[in-house]
């Protein structure tokens, strides 16, 4: 289980871009199609903008045309939390992160794979570190 991190509302806004704690801090969602990684096909992790924390695996990334990088899955089941939300009138689970409990997007029973999920995760959530050649 990774160790939490609690920074309060001044330090969030210090470490963060704008779009980075509007995503992270404020559950807010990119524009589909306008995120840095929605097209990204290079080898490495994708890891929280927030807490460095390790998200996700680029060989579990895939083009799923909805305009967000999509995963399969997490790296790790504890790498992340789940939970029901019901804003803008619709029933969907929210995915954040388990460490810093940022808001990453939202995962969906309609993806590839032997689970058959789709974590739909916001560009703005995330920080790309390539893999080590």
């Amino acid at each position: 289980m990774p160790e939490k991190i609690q920074l309060s509302d001044q330090e969030w806004r210090e470490r963060l871009t704008p779009e980075q704690y509007r995503v992270l801090r404020e559950a807010g969602t990119e524009r589909a199609f306008t995120g840095k990684y929605e097209k990204n096909k290079a080898a490495g992790e994708y890891v929280c903008a927030g807490c460095g924390q390790p998200l996700f695996e680029s060989d579990d990334k895939y083009d799923s045309g909805s305009g967000w990088p999509s995963f399969t899955r997490p790296v790790d089941a504890d790498a992340v939390d789940e939970h029901r939300d019901m804003t803008h009138g619709m029933v969907r689970t929210e995915v954040v992160c388990a460490r810093c409990a940022g808001h990453l997007g939202h995962v969906f029973p309609d993806g590839p794979g032997p689970d058959g999920m789709r974590y739909c995760i916001n560009s703005a959530a995330l920080e790309f570190k390539p893999e080590d050649k």
